[in-house]
């Protein structure tokens, strides 16, 4: 029994910890034989945490002995990106100048799916510092592999999460996701992931520091978990939504909105901006859209979305903006070639000046008044998670075509992002070996109509992982 624990969904392992048909030290261990059998060959968990997992899971066992309740994640074990803080355990960033960087508490999503009974089980890899590209590969800790096909990246910048999720090494990952950092690895890894709207999840980001960064960081940067299936998600969702008084930004807005009238309408934008789609991806668009009208929605193709190429234009320059003056600084940190895509991305978008940064805070917000006057008429979207396969590792820093190529491929997660509303990525099944999968947007704050929709998906497309790595590339010669 021991050797399948790992391959039950969080739901199943938290219910069967609760009830006493296992115990939560026999979970964890189970999940610690599999990332020994597979990390090596994925790379995906960083900082091992397995002596601290253990304890956790004793005092868990303890507490049933005791009578006690347990979370509706009872001894459930998730990876946390390297990123964000895990009380005791250095948060690296990925970069060697931070390797001693100890954290002296838990994150606010941490500590939440901690009081949830979740257990951290170890780390996870991503770009260095969030900013060496969009494939999961730090100075500190290597290479991620794409359980699916080596040939091909995992995405990121969360995706330790992803490949760990994906191969069964842990049920649930944190990753944080500010234009498609969650959303990218779930589709390329062939799970579900959740970007929640900007204040549905206490967090705290200061890292490096006492000091806040600046806006765009504060109001695109959202943490999200991913799991293997859209229940596992919900589950997450539920323990991470609420307040913490260190992140005056989250709202108690309650999990679960009003419910709308129906069939709910459904606006499907398979190339958004027009700017071109794998027939793969408008295949998985076409086939999610067949789903949910199977499923009673109201589905509806539209002409686009609002405002596209002018959302990421005003993206692009706010952040860059508000990063430019620490750039000669923070390239040095990122170690050697890790700061090609982020200097492609400075040389092609110049800072504003204050005039022009207070004129483009104004179209932020016009901007996102679009979106909620769209998503009024259509309380969901459907579309791609990225209008491409997965592509090779490093495509975004090769040269000016792969960063632009990597760009465009991501443009509805950062339009989404910057506008601030919740989306959830789910596979739609496998294409030629690899994962293919689309993304439910919705309006703020109503994170279940897009668990809802997606669950829908999944009922009839069913779930792909977890998976054994694959040790030869699907590509052709």
């Amino acid at each position: 029994m021991q050797n399948a624990l790992w391959k039950m969904s969080a739901a199943a392992q938290a219910q069967a910890v609760r009830d006493g048909d296992i115990s939560a030290v026999e979970l964890i261990d189970s999940h610690l034989d599999r990332i020994a059998e597979v990390n090596p060959q994925v790379n995906a968990v960083t900082q091992l945490l397995a002596q601290r997992a253990r304890e956790a899971a004793a005092q868990t066992d303890r507490r049933r002995a005791a009578g006690e309740p347990l979370g509706p994640l009872a001894g459930v074990p998730f990876t946390v990106k390297e990123t964000t803080a895990v009380e005791g355990v250095p948060t690296t960033l990925g970069s060697a100048r931070f390797r001693d960087l100890v954290a002296p508490a838990d994150a606010p999503p941490v500590a939440r799916l901690r009081a949830a009974g979740a257990v951290p089980i170890g780390h996870s890899n991503m770009p260095t510092l969030v900013l060496a590209g969009m494939h999961s590969r730090s100075e500190l800790f290597g290479d991620t592999v794409n359980p699916w096909d080596p040939a091909r990246t995992p995405g990121g910048s969360s995706g330790g999460d992803g490949v760990a999720v994906a191969t069964g090494m842990a049920a649930l990952g944190l990753g944080n996701d500010s234009g498609g950092s969650v959303r990218i690895p779930a589709s390329f890894c062939g799970v579900a992931g959740l970007k929640p709207t900007t204040g549905r999840f206490p967090a705290d980001h200061r890292v490096l520091g006492p000091d806040d960064p600046g806006p765009a960081s504060q109001l695109l940067v959202t943490d999200g978990p991913l799991a293997r299936g859209v229940v596992d998600l919900r589950l997450a969702y539920e323990a991470l939504a609420g307040t913490d008084p260190r992140d005056p930004r989250a709202v108690p807005v309650p999990a679960y909105g009003e419910r709308l009238p129906g069939p709910l309408k459904v606006a499907v934008v398979a190339d958004p901006g027009g700017h071109g789609v794998h027939p793969t991806v408008r295949g998985a668009v076409a086939t999610a859209a067949d789903a949910l009208r199977d499923a009673g929605y109201d589905v509806r193709e539209v002409a686009d979305v609002p405002r596209l190429d002018e959302a990421l234009e005003a993206y692009h320059r706010i952040t860059v903006t508000e990063f430019a003056p620490t750039w000669p600084a923070v390239r040095k940190l990122l170690g050697e070639g890790g700061d090609r895509y982020i200097g492609m991305t400075m040389e092609q978008t110049p800072p504003a000046t204050a005039e022009e940064f207070m004129k483009l805070m104004g179209a932020w917000l016009s901007i996102r008044r679009s979106w909620a006057e769209f998503l009024d008429e259509y309380p969901l979207l459907l579309g791609p998670v990225f209008t491409e396969p997965p592509v090779e590792p490093g495509l975004e820093s090769r040269d000016r075509a792969g960063r632009q190529r990597v760009g465009a491929g991501m443009r509805l997660c950062s339009v989404t992002s910057f506008v601030g509303v919740p989306g959830v990525a789910v596979p739609t099944g496998l294409t030629d070996g690899l994962p293919s999968g689309v993304q439910i947007v919705g309006r703020a704050f109503r994170e279940d109509l897009c668990l809802a929709a997606a669950q829908e998906i999944e009922d009839r497309l069913g779930v792909l992982t977890p998976v054994d790595p694959r040790r030869h590339s699907t590509m052709g010669p």
